[in-house]
């Protein structure tokens, strides 16, 4: 018998459906010479500190420091305290009894980090020998699983992707560990104060900017505008000197000469510039960046578009969800045009894929090299039916961010308009000549709301037109901006550093804090911890997250771009970099960090008593 194991039930009933078994059993599905079980996600997990003799919270354990890591079944909560899940042990001896009876163990946990974690967990936990294949899809159409199926993988191809994650998991143990011990019990021991590898520096950039924006004063400053008339057709000019103050500004504005103080002629035009520029279309989406666009659009969380993603993955809608490329290879690309066929019906779309059937595709997201264990998210051409309105409005994004990919670049005709009147003022406007991929979304319109010209008439240098209005105006400096999920997603693709270019943040991805498969459920464990909430869209530390930010801010547990190294990594893991070395690292990183918070910690106790929920 061949002995199938998913990630969890829904996939194995959906893979069993494929090959046709249909026989249910306790715990799996049998047929056609194949039983198809499942985990529930993570069975297994590294044991808690006791079960190596740590009991209780005490200074003189740390730093803990295992010798070997030991697997445990995952615990739930009971009157008795944390207990084995009764529901995962008779699970784990349904999938022993089916792997001692197998003739071949078939793994078709997701094809990532975390898919074969769990499955080399539950493998090693069992004691199990037996050799193993590895099936490794993009996505669940039958045509792909059968495909899938015909060109299953030696297990051992993926030994240095277990050895990646298990390094992830037990540097999670070490820091999280060692580092929530530390802190609390140096802060009095009233409060568990949790900490950990990717947790702590999230929390630091989120109280770092909200800080900085409290902190913030406003500086006023004073410009000038004025609006011309050209034959009838009316635009704005702002000043290009801004005035510190206002008595130096009024001064500049009672010279300026427009028509109601009698001038016909107040301003030469003294620069016409007008440069055409194109604008390439964006990259496909990968996971992190199709949550930021859900965010942006409609208000969903990180972990809400996962959750539908990975519903739309699991009903043949679209490829694997949690990818962190944003390419695709030649072979899929081959595919892009019957995936753009299959949209000319689009209620919304479907103008623009007609186009896209009758024009050279746009390659700018085809690089097989930069395509790592799964390619950019994709609809798959199956037709979705019944969608609920957040489904659907995830599908829409794929499918659209497909078509703007593919599609042409936008060519816009950016002109600026030099205007002397006393002193130099600018008017800046832009006219969108080819709309490109702008016209999937149709946002061409929303992308000039910002200027105060979206478009300017023709103008010579040397001529001189009429001032028509006007105004002396103040303004002020502002903030930044609060984090929201959005924001803070782009954040942790590059450790902080503000790159708007979508390649070079791209180039950053292996060093950024956590993956994009990670990242969700790092905000969701801090609002669980209570150190953030969320107010309206943003993200705002609490009382309690800005206790415990003002104690680890300066320590290396806050570091955002040492933890992004720590990912950089776990990626050359991946590819072959020693496990031993980075073990020893680890170690001595969380021996320095135990030392740091256990002495910094005495300076919250005070912070944290009878703290308010918010800051």
């Amino acid at each position: 018998m061949k002995i199938v194991i998913a990630e969890k039930p829904s996939v194995g009933r959906e893979l069993a459906k494929v090959f046709g078994a249909t026989t249910r059993k306790d715990g799996y599905i049998e047929g056609k010479g194949y039983s198809f079980t499942w985990a529930f996600g993570h069975l297994l997990q590294l044991a808690p500190p006791q079960e190596y003799g740590f009991y209780g919270w005490r200074k003189e354990h740390l730093p803990m420091l295992p010798n070997k890591f030991k697997l445990s079944i995952r615990k739930v909560k009971s009157k008795d305290g944390f207990v084995e899940d009764p529901g995962v042990k008779k699970q784990l001896d349904i999938i022993k009894k089916l792997f001692d009876e197998a003739t071949e163990i078939i793994v078709a946990t997701d094809a990532g980090r975390e898919g074969e974690l769990i499955f080399r967990y539950i493998y090693s936990y069992l004691k199990c020998k037996k050799p193993f294949k590895r099936l490794w899809i993009s996505s669940q159409t039958d045509e792909a699983i059968k495909d899938g199926f015909r060109n299953l993988k030696e297990g051992t191809e993926y030994d240095t992707l277990f050895s990646s994650a298990h390094c992830r998991s037990v540097s999670d143990w070490l820091v999280g560990m060692n580092a929530t011990q530390a802190l609390s019990i140096s802060a009095g021991g009233r409060n568990v104060l949790s900490l950990g590898r990717v947790q702590t520096p999230t929390l630091a950039m989120i109280c770092a900017r909200y800080l900085e924006i409290k902190n913030f004063v406003p500086k006023i400053y004073y410009q000038i505008g004025i609006q011309l008339d050209k034959d009838g057709q009316l635009f704005k000019a702002i000043s290009v000197e801004n005035y510190d103050t206002k008595e130096e500004g009024e001064a500049v504005f009672a010279k300026v000469e427009d028509v109601a103080s009698g001038f016909a002629n107040g301003g030469n035009i003294v620069g016409v510039e007008a440069k055409p520029r194109k604008e390439p279309p964006p990259l496909l989406h990968d996971l992190s960046s199709l949550q930021q666009e859900a965010n942006k659009r409609n208000g969903f969380t990180a972990d809400q578009t996962l959750g539908l993603l990975q519903n739309l993955y699991e009903s043949k809608l679209v490829t694997y969800p949690r990818t962190g490329s944003r390419y695709i290879g030649d072979d899929v690309f081959a595919t892009v045009p019957q995936l753009i066929s299959s949209l000319t019906d689009h209620v919304n779309f479907g103008k623009q894929a007609v186009v896209l059937q009758e024009a050279t595709l746009n390659k700018r997201s085809v690089n097989a090299k930069k395509v790592t264990d799964h390619h950019a998210i994709l609809i798959t051409g199956v037709k979705p039916s019944h969608l609920s309105k957040d489904h659907q409005a995830i599908y829409d994004m794929v499918a659209g961010r497909m078509l703007e990919a593919f599609h042409q670049e936008c060519i816009k005709e950016i002109t600026k308009i030099s205007i002397q009147s006393e002193v130099l003022f600018m008017a800046n406007g832009t006219v969108i000549r080819s709309a490109g991929w702008r016209a999937v979304f149709n946002d061409v319109e929303d992308d000039k709301k910002e200027e105060d010209n979206p478009a300017l008439p023709k103008v010579k240098k040397g001529e001189a037109l009429p001032i028509v209005n006007k105004a002396f105006l103040e303004k002020q400096t502002k903030p930044k901006a609060m984090y929201n999920e959005a924001s803070l997603l782009k954040a942790l693709e590059t450790c902080g550093k503000e790159i708007e270019d979508e390649e070079l943040r791209y180039a950053m991805k292996d060093s950024g804090l956590g993956t994009p498969a990670t990242r969700a459920a790092i905000i969701e464990t801090l609002l669980t911890r209570e150190y953030i909430v969320r107010e309206k869209r943003n993200l705002l530390p609490t009382a309690k997250g800005l206790a415990v930010y003002e104690v680890v801010k300066d320590k290396k547990i806050a570091q955002a771009e040492l933890t992004g190294q720590w990912e950089k990594r776990l990626e050359e893991i991946r590819s072959g970099a020693s496990v031993l070395d980075f073990k020893q690292e680890i170690t001595e990183y969380t021996k320095n960090i135990t030392q740091e918070l256990l002495v910094a910690g005495a300076s919250i106790s005070a912070q944290l008593a009878e703290t308010p929920t918010t800051a």
